[in-house]
């Protein structure tokens, strides 16, 4: 049976530290870069509510909160979390993650993402490690595909949005058989990705 717990984990350039309140601050200029709570397929907080975020994210009980941390300058850069954790069965799932506009679609998320699989996987004994997303965040669904990990489907009518609206979730998982060829290939797509 895993137990997650809170944990610094760092892999190339990039920190997860355990969310504190001193990353307020911090994650109030990563969202102000790109203003990404006028996103409405994210949770991403307006300014005025950051704090609130981050209680909220501390006081979940299967969520296990990371700030995303530039290892050389300490800016953060995000965030990105462990929850539905399920010790009975051995899986977590990773999300409410958002990054500032100007590390999307760098080695940011493939370097966390790697992190935080190798972690569950190597570490905590994941049997599976799943995704969810919304029906419209069609980045995100891309980005979760290209990790490697397989559509399970859609819960329709799941979830409510920050703007009255109902979303379908769309979920994906990695199973532990399929994680070593998963693991070389985001080792892979991360080597190519800085000699590009």
């Amino acid at each position: 049976m895993i137990h997650v717990e809170p944990t610094a984990l760092e892999f190339n350039g990039v920190r997860l530290e355990p969310l504190r309140l001193e990353h307020v601050d911090g994650l109030r200029l990563a969202a102000a870069d790109g203003e990404l709570w006028n996103l409405r397929v994210t949770s991403v907080p307006e300014p005025h509510r950051t704090q609130a975020y981050v209680h909220t994210a501390l006081e979940m009980a299967d969520r296990i909160p990371f700030a995303v941390v530039d290892s050389s300058s300490g800016a953060v850069l995000g965030t990105t979390s462990y929850h539905d954790i399920l010790p009975a069965v051995d899986r977590v799932e990773i999300g409410y993650t958002w990054y500032a506009k100007s590390v999307q679609r760098t080695h940011v998320n493939t370097s966390c993402k790697l992190l935080l699989l190798s972690h569950a996987f190597d570490t905590l004994g994941c049997a599976v490690v799943g995704f969810r997303t919304d029906n419209f965040n069609y980045a995100s669904q891309k980005a979760i595909e290209r990790l490697g990990a397989k559509k399970d489907g859609v819960i329709r009518h799941h979830g409510a949005r920050r703007d009255g609206t109902v979303r379908d979730t769309v979920m994906y998982s990695i199973v532990r058989g399929e994680w070593h060829e998963i693991k070389t290939h985001l080792h892979y797509q991360l080597t190519r990705h800085a000699t590009a």
